[in-house]
């Protein structure tokens, strides 16, 4: 499944009465889980140690968070 698709956008009301410079669109990621209607039997799963540091057993359920900010856009990780 393509990364980007677990990003999704709304636009937030802006008021004219903001004092901030306004946020046009925002941007949230949502987790690998919401799109599996199930666990499939038999996913790939990590070694017990590395399953804690990711905070997942398996590896099609990892996601790991980039702040936007920080990830450039056409960057490589």
């Amino acid at each position: 499944m393509d990364k980007n698709q677990w990003y999704r956008t709304y636009r937030p009301f802006i008021s004219p009465m903001d004092p901030c410079p306004p946020i046009k669109i925002k941007r949230y990621s949502t987790g690998p889980q919401l799109f599996m209607g199930f666990q499939p039997p038999g996913l790939e799963q990590f070694p017990p140690l590395t399953a804690l540091q990711k905070g997942t057993l398996w590896k099609a359920f990892y996601d790991p968070y980039f702040p936007f900010k920080e990830q450039k856009e056409g960057a490589k990780k």
